[in-house]
């Protein structure tokens, strides 16, 4: 443990561009460094990715160690396990920290496994103590409690829920180094399939900027149409509450909250969602949240910046009219918050 120092964050990429969950690790990295006194670095495997290597300095990194091969163009499970775990023990962090995006999911267990250190998953918060040690903090038994967790091995290891920690603003004036390592590769083993490109993709929940969520207030699975009418009105995305994918309504990745999605959009609306502790921690940091519930009593009004009480089958498709009225009055986008 005397051996260890040091903060450092596996930087995600694709096609070049670093996941901004990155750069959220980054800000967190950089608070608990300083307050350490210790080095932020990164580590990022791709292809070409020398940009993105500066671009980790200005986010925040003292560090980034570079492997840079056509063969780490896309994810290979085996040569980044590779390449992590040499420079980890070549580094030896204190702290290591990755996103809870697949990626992070498949990848930190392995290099935990074989760094002989433990790993918590899905953290919403971390802390630094009294003596230094790192603790992890995540949400546990069903939401309904928040485990604080500490690691005796190290490094202390972690992933990282998306649209939780604060960014940095990007600083082009700083400096740090960029450290180009070897690359090691493992025998292919699989053909991985390529991944649609970026424009290809349709938007991800967690990355929207509007987000119109359905709850247990939905009678029947054909009512999800009201909820697909409202976003595309509002150029969003749907989302759900769990008991919506318990039923098999939609799929779990359309799911808010503690077993699902964290989204932090500029808007959000809250439909015929009660608003349980498990639904909560997953949305209560959009900027404006908007809850239609027949329950004046109902959870979700206590965040709630605007609420409407009333029969969400006749509110919403007036919503909807409302909204569709004033894009064809107006071309112009519609501003997020009245």
């Amino acid at each position: 443990m005397s051996d260890s120092s040091g903060v450092m964050v596996f930087a995600e990429q694709t096609e070049g561009k670093v996941h901004p969950v990155v750069h959220e690790l980054l800000g967190k990295g950089r608070e608990m460094a300083d307050e350490l006194g210790v080095e932020l670095s990164a580590v990022l495997l791709g292809s070409n990715v020398d940009n993105a290597a500066q671009e980790l300095v200005y986010r925040g990194a003292d560090t980034v160690y570079l492997c840079d091969d056509e063969a780490l163009a896309a994810f290979d499970i085996m040569n980044y396990r590779k390449n992590v775990l040499a420079i980890a023990q070549e580094v030896r962090p204190e702290i290591l920290l990755l996103g809870a995006t697949p990626i992070g999911r498949s990848l930190g267990p392995r290099i935990a496994a074989a760094l002989g250190t433990g790993l918590t998953a899905d953290c919403t918060t971390l802390e630094i103590d009294e003596h230094h040690h790192l603790v992890q903090i995540r949400p546990a038994f069903s939401g309904n409690i928040l485990a604080h967790i500490k690691t005796e091995t190290r490094p202390q290891m972690a992933t990282v829920r998306y649209k939780i920690m604060q960014a940095l603003e990007r600083d082009c004036t700083r400096t740090g180094r960029i450290i180009r390592t070897d690359v090691l590769l493992e025998d292919p083993l699989a053909v991985l399939a390529k991944l649609p490109a970026e424009d290809e993709q349709k938007q991800g929940l967690s990355e929207a900027e509007i987000v119109v969520c359905g709850g247990r207030g939905l009678k029947k699975p054909e009512d999800i149409a009201l909820l697909h009418d409202l976003a595309q009105a509002v150029g969003g995305v749907v989302g759900c509450s769990k008991p919506l994918v318990d039923e098999g309504w939609l799929d779990k990745e359309h799911l808010v909250g503690f077993s699902g999605n964290t989204v932090r959009p500029r808007l959000y609306f809250a439909i015929g969602v009660s608003g349980s502790s498990q639904h909560l921690i997953g949305m209560r940091a959009a900027d404006t949240i908007v809850a239609i519930n027949s329950d004046p009593t109902a959870p979700i009004f206590e965040v709630a910046d605007y609420g409407m009480v009333g029969n969400l089958y006749d509110l919403v498709p007036r919503l909807t009219a409302a909204v569709k009225k004033m894009r064809e009055a107006d071309d112009t986008a519609i501003p997020v918050c009245a």
